[in-house]
């Protein structure tokens, strides 16, 4: 039986709507409006793109949009003090600054600098340390939209063993303490993990994050398994033309959508999603910043 698919597309659109309906309500009863500052550091294809739909959506929902592109020559001092200035300003209520940076700018130090109530990208060490012992913080995006595909087919997730694959500071480690507070009973596996297909065997989810093509494959699946395939990875088309690409995950969907009792497709699955979820951060932290309410039921 093939898998269901889980429409990832399709639930970052609802949320969306939401988000805008909250965006209305803020600026109607508040005269406030949720505002989103992007850094860009250089002219990566990819990461402008990425920033421009994320101004794009950022409009659409009715929030203000500060988009900063700046010179990939900058300076770590003149990036640092760009970031303070956002800090400061109070139309700013979260801050995104795009990754990767320059090899000569410290991303860590960059990341930390943001005001962590403004850290919409859940990167922060505050944040991180917060996430990790339960408390309220400012989640990363695509874990969050993770979690939220799997309450949504799930609903309670307690008791279910989760496999995260991959261990990176924004998928795998966050995901992997979402899931726990979620009481799923959660392995964590990695390049030096034994037998992992094994590992993977005994999911009854499995998040795959590792940024490898196609890697995990049906015989790796347990029947009727869930799949969250986190990967997003361009490959050579040969079926299309000489020089022609297309979109894959980490997992190798013909096999393991035969196998697996709901997967997430590659492209609009989780990609989706992380946009969304930033939005929905940003106004989080603009109720946090003002004192309002929280929508109780944006982020579920």
């Amino acid at each position: 039986m093939a898998a269901k698919i889980i429409d990832g597309k399709a639930f970052a659109a609802r949320l969306r709507l939401r988000v805008g309906e909250e965006v209305a309500l803020l600026n109607s009863r508040h005269g406030t409006v949720p505002g989103l500052a992007v850094v860009l550091v250089g002219e990566d294809p990819a990461s402008r793109l990425y920033v421009r739909n994320k101004a794009k959506q950022t409009g659409e929902v009715g929030m203000a949009s500060f988009k900063h592109l700046l010179d990939k020559d900058i300076g770590q001092h003149e990036l640092l003090q760009q970031i303070e200035g956002l800090n400061r300003n109070p139309d700013v209520h979260g801050i995104l600054v795009q990754l990767p940076l320059p090899a000569h700018i410290d991303a860590n130090s960059v990341i930390n600098a943001i005001n962590p109530a403004k850290d919409v990208d859940g990167f922060h060490i505050s944040n991180v340390g917060r996430l990790g012992t339960g408390q309220e913080c400012m989640v990363p995006c695509t874990p969050l939209g993770c979690l939220m595909l799997l309450r949504d087919l799930h609903g309670n997730l307690s008791g279910k063993s989760a496999v995260v694959l991959g261990r990176s500071n924004i998928v795998g480690k966050p995901m992997a303490n979402l899931l726990l507070k979620e009481n799923c009973t959660v392995t964590v596996a990695h390049s030096r993990t034994r037998d992992l297909p094994e590992v993977c065997r005994d999911a009854d989810i499995l998040v795959a994050a590792v940024g490898r093509p196609e890697f995990v494959k049906g015989n790796w699946i347990r029947e009727g398994a869930t799949i969250i395939d986190v990967g997003i990875n361009r490959v050579a088309a040969a079926d299309l033309g000489d020089g022609e690409t297309r979109i894959v995950g980490d997992v190798d969907y013909a096999e393991c959508s035969t196998v697996a009792g709901a997967i997430t497709p590659v492209p609009g699955g989780v990609g989706p999603m992380t946009i969304a979820c930033l939005l929905a951060n940003t106004v989080t932290a603009c109720c946090r910043a003002n004192a309002f309410d929280e929508p109780k039921d944006l982020v579920v």
